[in-house]
């Protein structure tokens, strides 16, 4: 009984261990850059958009609507690369803080927190990789 509950064990790990080794890459980066936005956004972000991506009053906007956020994807990078000042209407509310833009984050950098804000706060956007962020910071204003 006793070799039976170990083989049964040893098996179990070994299944596990085969279905982890199967995930394919874009799902390792996904996970990967998902991790390290959430640490830029949290050093970056967080103080005025909140930690649940709510923002703050009228003054910074939420990163709660997937709606606005999926209109907006590629000028993502150009937002948190420049900030942005002006008015911003997210859900009929006006936005009226000014956004400093980061331009120490490298490319991967905002590409990971692009990938954090989209899929977190009820966001599920997937993947933005550092290639698509590159390529969207050339075309900021």
């Amino acid at each position: 009984m006793r070799n039976k509950l170990i083989y049964f064990i040893l098996l179990a790990i070994g299944f596990t261990s085969i279905i982890q080794s199967c995930q394919n890459e874009t799902s390792i980066n996904f996970k990967r850059y998902y991790v390290n936005g959430k640490g830029i956004y949290e050093k970056n972000c967080q103080n005025c958009h909140g930690s649940d991506g709510k923002g703050l009053g009228t003054l910074y906007p939420p990163l709660t609507d997937s709606t606005y956020l999926k209109l907006n994807k590629n000028s993502l990078a150009c937002i948190i690369r420049n900030g942005q000042t002006g008015t911003v209407k997210i859900n009929n509310i006006s936005y009226e803080g000014i956004m400093p833009g980061n331009e120490t984050l490298a490319d991967i950098d905002i590409a990971q927190v692009v990938v954090y804000i989209t899929n977190s706060f009820g966001n599920k956007q997937g993947f933005y990789d550092s290639e698509t962020a590159k390529k969207d910071l050339e075309k900021c204003n």
